[in-house]
């Protein structure tokens, strides 16, 4: 995607984090930008620093566990600005335990979210892109998605299949429609608020899913069994504290949609590990834990 002045993003998940550090990224470069999240406080102080750039923005306050939802944010950016042209499928939550101590709670509230709200954001937004005659999609997966870390079972399956679709997605595009480009991103640790993702959960009664405002790499562990959860979330909240600027993830995103790079690795130093778990892989030896690799 070579040229951005006067085009359209649409971001979920984009009222923090990640997604509002590419919402801000994508503004300076001329975008005019649709963010959607769960927070509505969020989301006003998002548009109003949004627009201190000069970039025309709408809000939309959206839960991407459902259609119907990510229509409304797809409708809003064709009412706004008449297309789209990027599509970040970006929003995540997170929580984690021992696999086989978490409930279908768990398990359905990060895979609605973190699933199922990129499937959706494929199936509405990369219509819309085609038709505007080319642009670029990028969903958020993790190093979560290339690796396996303990305790976070439903996460890594969720940022593992987003990683898989996305793969499908670049193949297909290639044949069907070449003007429309694909990427992946993994980040490593991150400077979010993923880790307090449990805010947002709902409460027993409301929707059985919600989601937070950006993904990172591996999520903190908030249940499970006892101590080995509290100790896990523990350690990876002090990861999250230490982890990249998001602005600096941000500023990677946008040179790959630039460069149509496909692969969105935020911290080289882990290659050695995905190496090292694929050597293994080949060679019928046992994994490795990738945490703090």
């Amino acid at each position: 995607m070579e040229h951005f002045e006067g085009r359209v993003a649409v971001i979920t998940g984009g009222a923090s984090g990640i997604g509002l550090a590419m919402a801000k990224r994508f503004a300076v470069a001329g975008m005019s930008l649709v963010i959607a999240d769960v927070d509505a406080d969020a989301l006003v102080v998002a548009a109003g620093e949004i627009e201190a750039v000069g970039a025309p923005v709408t809000t939309v306050l959206a839960d991407v566990s459902r259609l119907v939802d990510v229509e409304r944010i797809a409708a809003a950016a064709l009412d706004a600005f008449g297309a789209i042209h990027l599509a970040c499928n970006n929003a995540g939550v997170a929580t984690g335990g021992v696999t086989w101590e978490m409930s279908d709670a768990d398990w359905r509230w990060v895979l609605d979210v973190d699933l199922w709200g990129v499937v959706h954001g494929i199936r509405t937004f990369t219509p819309h892109i085609i038709e505007a005659g080319g642009g670029h999609v990028v969903n958020t997966a993790s190093m979560a998605g290339v690796t396996s870390p303990p305790f976070m079972g439903p996460y890594n399956a969720a940022k593992h299949a987003v990683v898989a679709i996305s793969e499908t997605m670049f193949h297909e595009l290639a044949v069907l429609a070449p003007a429309v480009g694909v990427s992946v991103l993994c980040p490593g640790w991150v400077r979010t608020g993923i880790h307090r993702s449990e805010r947002h959960r709902p409460t027993v009664g409301e929707h059985a899913s919600s989601q937070g405002s950006a993904s990172d790499p591996e999520a903190p562990v908030a249940g499970g069994a006892g101590s080995i959860a509290s100790e896990m979330s523990s350690i990876i909240g002090g990861f999250v504290e230490q982890g990249l600027d998001p602005a600096d993830v941000a500023e990677t995103v946008f040179e790959a949609v630039r460069d149509r790079r496909f692969y969105v690795l935020t911290h080289p130093e882990w290659a050695n590990g995905v190496r090292r778990d694929v050597e293994r892989m080949l060679t019928g030896q046992d994994p490795v834990s990738p945490i703090g690799v």
